[in-house]
């Protein structure tokens, strides 16, 4: 019974470690996460700033996985290259090794301070910034006092004879220990918490500094696992190629170290401190030593990975989503960007269908047409991934501005769906109805058609920027575009009646047709408004809540 209730508290214990180097990660995703991302995308221009600002980000963000989803994001869309993001890699590996030196100092008297502080930043301000940084400091003083009380917990066990027995076992096998160590990373997905808990076994004798040493190396192998099991990495090759030369490279390092091990530990136990410093200064030489033996490789070892993996030549399927990857919904805001990307394909993809629409109507081509249809399929399959993928962000770890943008999201991919069924509907129907039939509109009527064509492709290319800038004046500037669509309806609906009158118009179902296509028009545009432009002005508070005059203000009858 004693037994199962130590199992008990070491379980509880280990739980609460794991839950505190969330909290910590989470906080400071929570605070600085959107600048950080910027930072980083500015500093990939080569491999040695990739490496300082991937260690850099992911010695704030104490987490190596978040980096690397910013990262392999900039490196599949091509914004940065090969070079630069493994370089940003190798960065982040020895940015998770500064954490670690500080908790193999024993601080944990501080614990209890640390929580305090972050209940009463946490709890007393309305601040978003605070409220975040105090969910650090509690991650922080519930870190230490994890490490505090598996200390306390395993010291009474540490002369064991049957404990003894066991690692004297597992100390023969440092390979196993390598492995048992990379599904324990794995699995938390950190591997600064698998280190740590290294640490306090190593602290209190439990096993021996040859497996210890082993295990750090399993810890540091197994969070490179993630990238390659999770996501859409896994079917697109040049995703696919940054995951698995980080991989690679930790593996390679992993085994080279670990057969040279017997000369390696007594070294390192020699350069002083406690069992822990010995964990802690093995972990930071490990991940130091890969860097700066594989900063100089990397332009040969990033065409070796280009030749493993080419690019896909066909596109294949296109309403099969290209960034919607699983892995990043742990960091949202680099989901949040993965779905932005993924909603500009929609965009996109409606340009063709007004570029197709008009060519129907201009040219009478039929298969343009067909064309325009088959693309209304690839938007309505873009529209259902990318929604299933934003819902299924979890809130809690949400701030206000993304749970602003998943909504700005939502309503733009929403608006470009309907656009593209008035499109598919409506004015590709009336360019078939059209051809079948043999009606002609008039040359006055056709050049009509053909500006608002042209007016709305434009209108469709500012949305799209307006969607990606947030600017008050773009928004401003496409918001006007709906009076200048519902006046540019008016005129020529006007103008298409006197001609009407004049007999200039053969056909009554022609005429029809022709104010038809103009109100479809007016609706697409419509559509574009609300996608881009009223989110954007909601949120700067220029957007009125209704376009009619108040009762008080009404004139007279």
């Amino acid at each position: 019974m004693t037994i199962l209730i130590t199992l008990l508290d070491l379980a509880g214990y280990v739980a609460l470690l794991l839950w505190g180097v969330h909290m910590v990660q989470t906080g400071i995703q929570r605070a600085f996460g959107p600048s950080l991302r910027t930072a980083l995308g500015i500093a990939l221009a080569n491999r040695f700033y990739g490496f300082f600002a991937g260690m850099g980000v992911t010695a704030i963000l104490q987490s190596s996985t978040a980096t690397g989803l910013m990262v392999a994001g900039f490196a599949a869309s091509g914004l940065v290259g090969l070079v630069p993001a493994l370089g940003a890699m190798l960065g982040a590996n020895v940015g998770t090794t500064l954490i670690v030196q500080l908790l193999s100092f024993d601080i944990s008297p501080i614990a209890p301070i640390l929580v305090l502080i972050g209940v009463v930043m946490f709890r007393r301000s309305n601040a978003s910034m605070t409220r975040d940084l105090g969910r650090v400091m509690i991650g922080l003083g519930l870190l230490l006092m994890s490490l505090h009380l598996l200390v306390g917990l395993l010291e009474p066990y540490r002369d064991l004879p049957a404990l003894r027995t066991g690692l004297r076992a597992l100390a023969s096998q440092t390979g196993l220990a390598m492995v048992i160590a990379a599904i324990l990373a794995w699995a938390a997905h950190s591997s600064v918490a698998v280190v740590v808990l290294v640490m306090s076994l190593a602290t209190q004798g439990i096993v021996p500094p040859d497996t210890a040493f082993a295990l750090v190396l399993g810890a540091n192998l197994g969070t490179a696992i993630n990238p390659l099991l999770e996501g859409s990495a896994k079917d697109d090759p040049v995703a696919r190629r940054l995951p698995l030369g980080n991989f690679v490279v930790r593996g390679v390092g992993a085994v080279i170290v670990l057969s040279l091990l017997g000369v390696i530990q007594p070294w390192v136990s020699a350069l002083g401190g406690s069992h822990a410093r010995a964990v802690a200064n093995f972990h930071t030489l490990f991940n130091v030593g890969l860097a700066v033996l594989c900063l100089p490789l990397l332009t040969p070892y990033a065409k070796l990975l280009r030749r493993w993996l080419p690019a896909n030549e066909d596109l294949s399927d296109p309403g099969r989503p290209r960034y919607l990857d699983s892995a990043a919904r742990e960091v949202p805001i680099v989901a949040l960007g993965h779905a932005a990307r993924e909603a500009l394909r929609m965009a996109d993809t409606l340009q063709s269908m007004l570029a197709f629409t008009r060519d129907a109507f201009t040219k009478g081509d039929r298969n343009r047409i067909a064309e325009g249809k088959r693309q209304d399929d690839v938007l309505d399959r873009l529209n259902t991934a990318i929604k299933t993928y934003v819902s299924a962000l979890d809130p809690d770890e949400m701030t206000t501005d993304d749970r602003r943008r998943a909504g700005e999201i939502i309503a733009f991919i929403t608006n470009m769906e309907h656009a593209g069924d008035v499109i598919e509907k409506n004015l590709l129907a009336q360019a078939t109805k059209r051809l079948k039939r043999g009606l002609r509109f008039s040359p006055e009527g056709q050049a009509e058609m053909t500006a608002m064509l042209d007016r709305l492709s434009t209108n469709l290319q500012l949305a799209a920027s307006l969607f990606m800038t947030d600017d008050a004046r773009a928004a401003r500037m496409l918001a006007a575009e709906k009076d200048v669509f519902r006046q540019m309806e008016t005129e020529a609906t006007r103008a298409h009646f006197v001609r009407l009158r004049a007999g200039r118009i053969d056909s009554s179902e022609t005429s029809g047709m022709h104010l038809d296509v103009l109100r479809d028009l007016r609706r697409v545009n419509t559509h574009l408004v609300a996608a881009a432009a009223y989110p954007v002005l909601e949120h700067h508070g220029e957007l009125l809540t209704t376009r009619v005059r108040p009762e008080e203000e009404a004139p007279a009858a």
